[in-house]
């Protein structure tokens, strides 16, 4: 039988397990296909955010923060799914956004921070900042996808925003399931994804 302690343990390797599976059975069936149908666009989208380190990472620090310091919990990762989804849409419209990648590396270093100290902030301003964060990674994902979308823009910006989706409520079960029982381990997390985004600020200074 699993013991109360070891249950976050359990909750959180079956999430991160069903995160994966779509992937990979998204990435499968892209590279045994000979067209650009909207499927392939959804799959190639939708497993995007998995494959960068500071995508990763920021999502799933906005997860894990909105867990443990924003209330209601869910408004600031949906707002960075809709910023997300304009920033996209900025991309795939060849509109040149300035500042990308620092935007993107201070992301990670500013989720890593308020994850670290669980800084709490009223929702809406929970929900602005990670909106504008989420517009650059978002420009980021469309400039890089749209070559890959075959004209099907709509079904790309669908799976990228499920992608993102999965990734935020993998960081909010994460954050309820360990981090709220677990002090040192938020810290923990948050202080490594800030290092990651000052050692990204570092290589772009």
């Amino acid at each position: 039988m699993t013991s109360f302690r070891s249950r976050p343990l359990v909750v959180f390797t079956a999430l991160a397990a069903l995160a994966a599976a779509p992937v990979t059975a998204f990435a499968h069936a892209g590279e045994h296909a000979h067209s650009h149908g909207a499927l392939d666009s959804f799959a190639h989208a939708f497993a995007h955010p998995f494959t960068g380190a500071d995508h990763l990472a920021a999502m799933l620090a906005v997860g894990m923060w909105s867990a443990l310091a924003v209330q209601p919990a869910w408004r600031a990762p949906a707002a960075f799914v809709a910023l997300l989804v304009a920033g996209c849409v900025a991309g795939f419209a060849g509109l040149a956004v300035p500042g990308v990648e620092p935007m993107i590396a201070a992301s990670v270093l500013i989720l890593g921070l308020l994850v670290a100290v669980q800084k709490r902030l009223p929702w809406g301003a929970a929900a602005v900042l990670v909106g504008v964060f989420a517009f650059f990674h978002g420009a980021a994902h469309g400039t890089e996808l749209a070559a890959d979308t075959g004209g099907l823009a709509v079904a790309a910006l669908i799976g990228m925003a499920a992608g993102s989706a999965t990734l935020h409520l993998s960081g909010m079960a994460l954050g309820h399931a360990v981090l709220q029982r677990h002090q040192w381990m938020a810290r923990v997390a948050g202080a490594a994804t800030a290092l990651l985004g000052a050692f990204m600020l570092t290589r772009l200074a």
